[in-house]
Protein backbone atom coordinates (compact mmCIF):
# COMPACT_ATOMS: atom_id res chain seq x y z
CA UNK A 1 0.00 0.00 0.00
CA UNK A 2 1.05 3.36 -1.14
CA UNK A 3 1.67 6.39 1.82
CA UNK A 4 2.04 9.85 0.60
CA UNK A 5 4.39 12.64 2.59
CA UNK A 6 3.97 16.24 2.07
CA UNK A 7 7.55 17.61 2.09
CA UNK A 8 6.20 20.93 1.48
CA UNK A 9 6.56 23.69 4.17
CA UNK A 10 3.26 25.92 5.00
CA UNK A 11 3.50 29.07 3.72
CA UNK A 12 2.71 31.98 6.26
CA UNK A 13 3.90 35.66 6.59
CA UNK A 14 6.37 34.91 9.14
CA UNK A 15 8.66 33.46 6.58
CA UNK A 16 10.94 35.53 4.26
CA UNK A 17 9.21 37.09 1.19
CA UNK A 18 6.07 36.51 1.99
CA UNK A 19 2.86 38.73 3.14
CA UNK A 20 -0.43 37.20 3.47
CA UNK A 21 -3.10 39.60 4.13
CA UNK A 22 -7.38 39.40 3.93
CA UNK A 23 -8.28 40.97 0.93
CA UNK A 24 -12.40 40.30 1.98
CA UNK A 25 -14.21 38.54 5.23
CA UNK A 26 -17.19 36.48 5.70
CA UNK A 27 -18.78 39.07 7.99
CA UNK A 28 -18.61 41.88 6.14
CA UNK A 29 -18.39 40.72 2.81
CA UNK A 30 -20.14 37.34 2.64
CA UNK A 31 -16.91 35.52 1.79
CA UNK A 32 -13.48 34.95 2.69
CA UNK A 33 -10.27 35.80 0.41
CA UNK A 34 -7.07 36.74 0.86
CA UNK A 35 -4.26 38.80 -0.76
CA UNK A 36 -0.99 36.99 -1.40
CA UNK A 37 2.58 38.75 -1.82
CA UNK A 38 4.98 35.79 -2.60
CA UNK A 39 8.65 35.90 -3.59
CA UNK A 40 9.74 33.76 -6.46
CA UNK A 41 11.97 31.55 -4.36
CA UNK A 42 9.56 31.53 -0.94
CA UNK A 43 9.07 28.34 0.65
CA UNK A 44 9.63 25.35 -0.46
CA UNK A 45 10.20 26.20 -3.76
CA UNK A 46 11.49 25.26 -7.25
CA UNK A 47 14.13 26.82 -9.43
CA UNK A 48 14.12 27.88 -13.39
CA UNK A 49 17.29 27.89 -15.65
CA UNK A 50 16.79 31.74 -16.32
CA UNK A 51 16.87 32.33 -12.44
CA UNK A 52 20.90 32.32 -13.38
CA UNK A 53 20.97 33.14 -17.24
CA UNK A 54 21.33 29.42 -18.23
CA UNK A 55 19.37 29.65 -21.35
CA UNK A 56 15.85 31.11 -21.29
CA UNK A 57 13.98 28.28 -19.62
CA UNK A 58 11.19 29.87 -17.29
CA UNK A 59 9.55 28.00 -14.83
CA UNK A 60 6.21 27.38 -16.85
CA UNK A 61 8.41 25.51 -19.36
CA UNK A 62 9.92 23.53 -17.20
CA UNK A 63 8.22 19.92 -18.32
CA UNK A 64 5.87 18.10 -16.14
CA UNK A 65 7.34 14.56 -16.53
CA UNK A 66 10.86 16.39 -15.57
CA UNK A 67 9.42 16.88 -12.22
CA UNK A 68 8.25 13.83 -11.39
CA UNK A 69 10.37 10.72 -10.73
CA UNK A 70 12.53 7.52 -8.47
CA UNK A 71 14.40 9.65 -5.49
CA UNK A 72 16.90 8.34 -3.30
CA UNK A 73 17.01 9.63 0.15
CA UNK A 74 20.23 10.93 1.09
CA UNK A 75 20.39 10.87 5.81
CA UNK A 76 22.93 13.57 6.37
CA UNK A 77 20.82 14.37 9.63
CA UNK A 78 22.91 15.60 12.70
CA UNK A 79 25.54 17.34 10.23
CA UNK A 80 27.36 20.78 10.78
CA UNK A 81 26.19 24.18 10.13
CA UNK A 82 27.92 25.38 7.16
CA UNK A 83 29.40 21.69 5.43
CA UNK A 84 29.96 21.42 1.80
CA UNK A 85 28.71 18.34 1.42
CA UNK A 86 30.79 16.42 -1.14
CA UNK A 87 30.00 13.24 -3.31
CA UNK A 88 31.23 11.11 -0.84
CA UNK A 89 28.75 12.34 1.94
CA UNK A 90 26.64 10.24 -0.94
CA UNK A 91 27.97 6.69 0.44
CA UNK A 92 26.77 3.50 -1.47
CA UNK A 93 23.85 5.95 -3.31
CA UNK A 94 26.59 7.60 -5.27
CA UNK A 95 27.23 3.93 -6.31
CA UNK A 96 23.07 2.82 -6.91
CA UNK A 97 22.45 5.98 -8.53
CA UNK A 98 21.10 5.95 -12.37
CA UNK A 99 20.50 8.81 -14.77
CA UNK A 100 17.36 10.30 -13.87
CA UNK A 101 17.00 9.34 -10.92
CA UNK A 102 16.59 12.63 -8.53
CA UNK A 103 18.32 12.80 -5.11
CA UNK A 104 17.11 14.39 -1.78
CA UNK A 105 19.39 15.57 0.64
CA UNK A 106 18.14 15.03 4.07
CA UNK A 107 19.71 17.25 6.91
CA UNK A 108 17.02 18.15 9.42
CA UNK A 109 17.70 22.11 8.68
CA UNK A 110 13.88 22.81 8.06
CA UNK A 111 13.83 22.70 11.83
CA UNK A 112 15.00 26.38 11.73
CA UNK A 113 13.02 27.30 9.37
CA UNK A 114 12.16 30.87 11.34
CA UNK A 115 15.74 31.37 12.67
CA UNK A 116 18.54 33.16 11.26
CA UNK A 117 20.69 30.13 10.58
CA UNK A 118 18.35 28.80 8.68
CA UNK A 119 19.70 30.92 5.72
CA UNK A 120 23.09 31.89 7.30
CA UNK A 121 24.25 28.72 8.13
CA UNK A 122 22.80 26.47 5.90
CA UNK A 123 24.95 23.41 4.96
CA UNK A 124 25.56 23.50 0.82
CA UNK A 125 26.27 21.23 -2.50
CA UNK A 126 29.62 22.12 -3.21
CA UNK A 127 30.86 22.90 -6.67
CA UNK A 128 32.27 19.27 -6.82
CA UNK A 129 28.92 18.06 -6.26
CA UNK A 130 27.17 19.88 -8.56
CA UNK A 131 29.10 18.71 -11.25
CA UNK A 132 29.01 15.29 -10.15
CA UNK A 133 24.93 15.58 -10.11
CA UNK A 134 25.11 17.02 -14.18
CA UNK A 135 27.44 14.45 -15.00
CA UNK A 136 25.15 11.56 -13.60
CA UNK A 137 21.94 13.09 -15.15
CA UNK A 138 20.13 13.36 -12.03
CA UNK A 139 16.62 14.60 -12.86
CA UNK A 140 16.04 16.43 -9.55
CA UNK A 141 18.34 18.04 -6.18
CA UNK A 142 15.84 18.44 -3.51
CA UNK A 143 17.14 20.11 -0.87
CA UNK A 144 15.57 21.20 2.92
CA UNK A 145 18.02 24.80 3.16
CA UNK A 146 16.64 27.93 1.39
CA UNK A 147 18.79 27.38 -1.41
CA UNK A 148 21.73 24.14 -2.35
CA UNK A 149 24.41 27.50 -2.04
CA UNK A 150 25.64 29.90 0.01
CA UNK A 151 22.98 32.84 0.11
CA UNK A 152 26.03 34.88 1.50
CA UNK A 153 28.17 33.97 -1.06
CA UNK A 154 27.62 35.43 -4.60
CA UNK A 155 30.40 33.20 -6.50
CA UNK A 156 29.47 30.04 -5.12
CA UNK A 157 25.48 30.74 -5.37
CA UNK A 158 26.08 31.73 -8.77
CA UNK A 159 28.49 28.73 -9.70
CA UNK A 160 26.42 25.59 -8.28
CA UNK A 161 23.31 27.00 -9.51
CA UNK A 162 25.11 27.41 -13.43
CA UNK A 163 26.50 24.17 -13.16
CA UNK A 164 23.15 22.16 -11.86
CA UNK A 165 21.17 24.20 -14.78
CA UNK A 166 24.03 23.71 -17.44
CA UNK A 167 23.11 19.94 -16.63
CA UNK A 168 19.53 19.73 -16.96
CA UNK A 169 18.95 19.00 -13.41
CA UNK A 170 15.68 21.04 -11.75
CA UNK A 171 16.33 22.44 -8.33
CA UNK A 172 14.17 22.06 -5.38
CA UNK A 173 14.82 24.25 -2.27
CA UNK A 174 12.72 24.50 1.35
CA UNK A 175 11.83 21.03 1.50
CA UNK A 176 10.75 19.75 4.76
CA UNK A 177 9.02 16.50 6.50
CA UNK A 178 11.83 14.60 4.95
CA UNK A 179 12.66 12.72 8.52
CA UNK A 180 9.11 11.17 8.11
CA UNK A 181 10.40 8.94 4.75
CA UNK A 182 11.33 5.76 5.99
CA UNK A 183 12.29 4.11 2.60
CA UNK A 184 16.04 4.58 1.10
CA UNK A 185 14.09 5.45 -2.46
CA UNK A 186 10.76 6.49 -3.53
CA UNK A 187 8.59 8.37 -5.84
CA UNK A 188 9.47 12.33 -5.89
CA UNK A 189 7.45 14.39 -7.31
CA UNK A 190 7.58 18.87 -7.20
CA UNK A 191 5.23 20.91 -9.49
CA UNK A 192 6.06 24.90 -9.40
CA UNK A 193 3.35 27.54 -9.85
CA UNK A 194 2.84 28.18 -13.68
CA UNK A 195 4.05 31.56 -13.77
CA UNK A 196 4.65 32.73 -17.33
CA UNK A 197 8.27 33.94 -17.78
CA UNK A 198 9.07 32.69 -14.02
CA UNK A 199 12.45 32.50 -12.85
CA UNK A 200 11.36 30.06 -10.09
CA UNK A 201 8.20 29.58 -7.69
CA UNK A 202 6.78 27.62 -5.05
CA UNK A 203 6.04 24.56 -5.12
CA UNK A 204 4.15 21.07 -3.59
CA UNK A 205 6.05 18.97 -2.60
CA UNK A 206 5.65 14.89 -1.98
CA UNK A 207 7.10 11.59 -1.79
CA UNK A 208 5.33 8.22 -2.27
CA UNK A 209 6.91 5.41 -0.42
CA UNK A 210 5.42 2.16 -1.85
Amino acid sequence: MSRIIDLTLALDSRMRGIEIEPARTLEKDGWNTTMLHLYSHCGTHMDAPVHFGVGNETIDMISLDKCIGPAWVVDLSGIEARTLIQVGHLGDVAQKLHGGDSLLLRTGWSRYVNEPRYRNELPRVSPELAAWCADRKVRMLGVEPPSVADVNNAEELTSVHKALFAGGVIVVEGLANLEAIGKDKVMFMAFGLKISGGDGAPARALAIEE
